[in-house]
């Protein structure tokens, strides 16, 4: 039986869908900005941007882009009414504070048990230092990675150990990925949902490692 891995589009929804009505939410730079077109109607979810915005909708209509209003990966996004701005220093005490609900964050890798490898791979020419996504991984109450599951190289990001810098340690909740949603805990991983036609082993065979059904 043959399977279909999920369009980034329709991983976006699928994360999207376990957000809860009232949540305060920031979603990473890159894949976790489609989130907010996709969340739910009928419930209140608070995007909030380490920038210092609180407040946004989904991404502008084509042509009708403003940027002077970005996100934090310098993407036009817009305000919904009741929508603030506020210093910098004040999204920091935000996300360090615990007031965050969930962030979504891209990886690079993500142990079984939950550490973060999202800012560095190591090479040259990568991102000089972690940011704002450590305070993000550490200070929100769930932490969310939404990925690939595999590399162009076809080499699992979720891993026994991360060999590349730690973001965090411990954090991760959840991954959602192209092939499998898994929980990380302290006893390694769980699935929570997979593609139509991929089978529980062969899926353990791309990740390398035992997933508790």
């Amino acid at each position: 039986m043959t399977y279909t891995r999920r369009t980034k589009e329709e991983l976006a929804r699928r994360v999207a869908q376990d957000i809860h009505d009232g949540a305060y939410v920031n979603l990473g730079i890159g894949q976790p900005t489609l989130v907010a077109n996709h969340l739910p109607e009928g419930i209140e979810v608070v995007l909030h941007s380490e920038n210092g915005i609180l407040g946004m909708g989904p991404a502008p209509a084509k042509g009708e882009e403003d940027y002077d209003l970005i996100n934090a990966g310098k993407q036009p996004v817009t305000l919904l009414p009741g929508g603030v701005y506020f210093h910098h220093a004040d999204s920091f005490a935000m996300m360090r504070g615990g007031h965050l609900d969930i962030c979504v964050l891209g990886a690079f890798q993500v142990s079984a048990t939950g550490d973060l490898a999202n800012w560095s791979t190591g090479e040259a020419g990568s991102i000089p230092a972690v940011g704002g996504a450590m305070d993000l991984a550490i200070g929100a109450k769930q932490t969310w990675v939404m990925m690939d599951l595999l590399t162009k190289q076809g080499a699992s990001k979720v891993v026994a150990e991360c060999s590349y810098p730690l973001t965090g340690i411990g954090c991760v909740k959840r991954i959602y990925s192209d092939l499998a949603t898994l929980d990380c805990t302290p006893q390694g991983l769980q699935l929570i949902d997979k593609v139509d036609g991929l089978e529980h082993a062969e899926l353990e065979k791309l990740v390398g490692l035992p997933i508790a059904p």
